[in-house]
């Protein structure tokens, strides 16, 4: 965060930016505190679903939410749109 704090990139900006690109890969790995859970209903309806087939089957939704999530970022950016309360997309350090 400091890094990003030198080259003008608010705390927050660099917060939402990290949370937009774990949300999307939370869904492919097998270390999903759910994925086990999800696994076992799927094997309910369909008994040869394993961990690469479930993987398989959450690419598509993966690629969408990482699109999705790119795109919203990248508006955030581009228009200056406030994070949040007293939160800026950009940062001046101090002099």
């Amino acid at each position: 965060v400091p890094m990003f704090m030198l080259l003008g990139i608010s705390p927050e900006m660099t917060t939402a930016a990290y949370r937009m690109g774990d949300s999307f890969t939370n869904i492919m790995t097998p270390l999903m505190a759910y994925f086990p859970l999800i696994l076992g209903f799927c094997r309910r309806w369909d008994a040869s679903m394993g961990v690469g087939s479930l993987l398989a089957l959450m690419l598509p939704y993966a690629l969408a939410f990482m699109a999705a999530g790119a795109l919203m970022t990248g508006l955030w950016v581009v228009f200056d749109w406030p994070l949040g309360p007293g939160a800026q997309v950009s940062y001046t350090p101090p002099v």
